[in-house]
């Protein structure tokens, strides 16, 4: 078989490095993994920055999943270390510890507003919200009103740019999955394994170098293993025949035949690009939208700025909605170096003026609310640089699938191309669901399985085997 993937994200890689094993037997003659930029990764990337390693915002891995969590530590081998989560939201002036900690909310909230948001909260389970679909209503049902529009709707209205009253509750499901003010309160009070929500973790395995450390091992055994990385090489479009996939046709024209396609392009870009695309469905594949992540990174003159990985900044008055603090990763990140770097986040569209604001611009937004939060001095930012990345988060908009279910349906009757990671299937993925699309695409594909790849990160609780990574390796999860 000859076989391209195109993207070397996490999804990508992986399915890449799982096919390019079956070069030596030869049942693989040709494996291309196509990447339009300088570097395997995708978002998970990292890099190399005043003489540091940062990654593209907080990237922390953690699954339940036994075979997700076996090919990981095949690929890091030894090279990770456990971080110790520490992460807290930013709320008018005040510093929330995430997750929940009693003593902490009540001393920052105070009596009287502790007493009612526990009386909206018990409100809900006598006159619950009716259930509209929508993330509002979904998170309101689950904490209370007055929780809700304190630590939900700001950081989420941020993110996504359309009010929660027209974001789909599937943001919620999957992000939030089945966590509530009850089972946020129990971790709290006994918290120990039977009974931490995956959501509330308080310790994950991080690469030692970096996460996007772990893809650039992926493609350096691909390479070993007689496959093709091609960075800076954009495909342009997929070709279709007879109802399979045949080829790629790179930017420069060049016409390319392959037995299989493993695509994590934009779905609206593979979509709109394939020939003869019936109307409706080139439609539809339009109409899925992508938010633009901006990230602005402070080099500071100092080493004990904050003690978290990140905070999630739900401050209504300032703009930005995450900020990470690489420092307090593990010391690989900055070696010798006595300076700390920061990542602030913002978040627009196409359209916004946001997103066409200069760099210079986006620095000074990041200074000055730096400054605002406590945390730093202006003075102390010797340094600042902005990558924009477009297209970084697929919006679950209101009624989104029966947008997304047909141009699904209409991608699945194409022989020989495979759909996968968070841009590719329009699923708000975090690593290891990436990881797990990119093994059963390869088994798919290798082993004549059948494994439903729209599925994953839809059936929230498919984990068989459980298990954790630890300092040691694999170990059982309860």
């Amino acid at each position: 078989m000859k076989i391209a993937v195109i993207g070397a994200g996490p999804a990508g890689m992986t399915a890449a490095y799982k096919l390019s094993s079956a070069i030596a037997d030869g049942r693989v003659t040709q494996l291309d993994v196509y990447e339009s930029s300088e570097h395997v990764g995708g978002m998970a990337k990292s890099m190399r920055m005043w003489d540091q390693v940062v990654d593209m915002g907080p990237h922390r891995f953690f699954s339940h999943d036994r075979k997700v969590n076996e090919f990981w530590l095949e690929v890091a081998g030894k090279d990770y270390k456990m971080v110790n989560r520490q992460t807290r939201i930013y709320y008018k002036k005040k510093f929330f510890d995430y997750p929940l900690k009693a003593g902490n909310a009540l001393k920052n909230l105070g009596l009287i507003e502790a007493a009612r948001c526990m009386l909206s909260y018990f409100r809900e389970k006598v006159f619950p919200t009716p259930d509209t679909g929508t993330f509002e209503s979904w998170v309101t049902r689950r904490f209370g009103k007055r929780l809700y529009e304190m630590f939900f709707k700001t950081y989420s209205e941020k993110l996504w740019g359309v009010k929660c009253t027209e974001l789909d509750s599937d943001f919620a499901a999957q992000r939030i999955k089945k966590l509530s003010l009850y089972e946020a309160v129990k971790n709290s009070i006994f918290k120990g394994k039977k009974n931490q929500h995956k959501t509330l973790v308080d310790q994950f395995a991080f690469p030692t170098r970096g996460t996007g450390s772990l893809y650039e091992k992926m493609a350096d055994t691909v390479r070993t293993n007689g496959g093709n990385v091609l960075l800076k090489s954009p495909v342009e479009k997929v070709l279709n025949r007879e109802g399979s996939a045949y080829a790629i046709e790179l930017v420069s024209g060049e016409t390319i035949e392959y037995d299989h396609i493993v695509s994590t392009m934009p779905i609206s870009l593979l979509v709109t690009r394939l020939p003869e695309v019936p109307d409706d469905i080139k439609e539809r594949a339009l109409s899925l939208k992508f938010r633009n992540t901006i990230l602005v990174y402070l080099q500071l003159d100092s080493k004990n700025l904050f003690t978290d990985q990140w905070l999630y900044i739900h401050s209504s008055e300032l703009s930005m909605g995450r900020m990470t603090n690489f420092r307090n990763w593990i010391p690989e990140l900055y070696g010798e170096q006595k300076e700390s770097i920061l990542c602030l986040e913002y978040w627009a569209n196409f359209e916004d003026p946001e997103w066409k604001r200069d760099d210079q611009w986006y620095i000074e937004l990041a200074k000055n609310e730096l400054n605002a939060t406590g945390l730093a001095r202006k003075e102390e930012v010797l340094d600042g640089k902005v990558i924009r990345i477009p297209r970084s988060y697929p919006v679950y908009f209101s009624r989104y699938k029966e947008v997304l279910e047909p141009v699904q349906e209409y991608l699945s009757s194409i022989g020989n191309l495979h759909v996968i990671g968070r841009y590719g299937s329009y699923k708000y993925n975090n690593q290891d669901h990436s990881i797990f699309m990119g093994l059963l695409a390869s088994e798919n594909i290798l082993d004549g399985k059948s494994n439903d790849l729209w599925k994953i990160n839809t059936d929230y609780d498919t984990y068989q085997e459980a298990s954790v990574i630890n300092e040691t390796g694999l170990a059982e999860s309860s």
